[in-house]
């Protein structure tokens, strides 16, 4: 897949230690035109961020050299803002959860069908795009309620200054949220590169039950998020952007 707005090939870094599974995995994503950078181990894979911008990480969580779990983690400490999808065989939905809290994107389980890759790796890099064409229009800062959302650095600014960071799942929550204020979106439209299986999925569920916290810990924000009973959720809010 070609970006329709340049001539260059999305970047797209493959860490997975089991040889056949990355080169499948890059075999795929070359077949769709993307730039596919194999990657053995988290310290290979520090070293090619060092020397190439990412749009996108397909990080596998059991590596010989650390925990990818960690990494996800430390990455999104560091400020690090390229989405990352985990895929690994560990199947439960505390893994799940615990891999999106950590600043996942998206998480798929081993063993997986190639066109379901393709098509969430399509769906993140889409979305990525979109969300660096809003910060293109020159704004910075989402004001909502009496919260500030800096779009840049991804965390929320209190009317005293104090800051709040935002998982990469929160931050996209509340992203999708600030796009279409007082309007109800369902799960679908809140995730919809899950949206086969979103409404059968509970994570969701933790991930705004955590944001509404988080917004909830100063006056005026408890009732930013409402859910609205077979419909979804809907942030009951005007929105200013500077």
């Amino acid at each position: 897949m070609i970006d329709l707005q340049s001539d260059r090939k999305e970047t797209i870094i493959v860490v997975d230690d089991d040889d056949d599974i990355r080169d499948l995995i890059v075999g795929q994503l070359t077949q769709e035109r993307y730039e596919a950078l194999p990657v053995a181990n988290l310290t290979d894979l520090r070293s090619t961020l060092a020397r190439h911008s990412a749009d996108l990480i397909i990080l596998d969580l059991n590596l010989p050299d650390g925990d990818g779990l960690a990494l996800c983690r430390e990455l999104r400490g560091e400020g690090f803002a390229t989405p990352i999808m985990m895929v690994t065989a560990r199947g439960s939905a505390i893994d799940r959860v615990l891999g999106l809290e950590l600043g996942a994107d998206d998480y798929l389980t081993k063993p997986f069908e190639p066109r379901e890759l393709i098509a969430r790796v399509r769906n993140l890099v889409r979305r990525s795009h979109q969300t660096a064409g809003v910060r293109h229009t020159g704004a910075r800062l989402a004001t909502f309620g009496p919260w500030r959302l800096d779009l840049f650095q991804r965390r929320l600014i209190a009317p005293d200054d104090s800051l709040v960071m935002l998982s990469s799942a929160e931050f996209r929550l509340l992203s999708r949220f600030i796009e279409e204020p007082n309007r109800v979106l369902s799960r679908e439209e809140l995730l919809p590169e899950r949206k086969a299986t979103v409404a059968f999925d509970r994570s969701i569920d933790l991930q705004i039950s955590r944001l509404r916290q988080k917004l909830a810990s100063i006056t005026g924000g408890h009732e930013l998020i409402l859910t609205v009973r077979n419909e979804g959720y809907v942030l009951a809010s005007t929105v200013h952007f500077d």
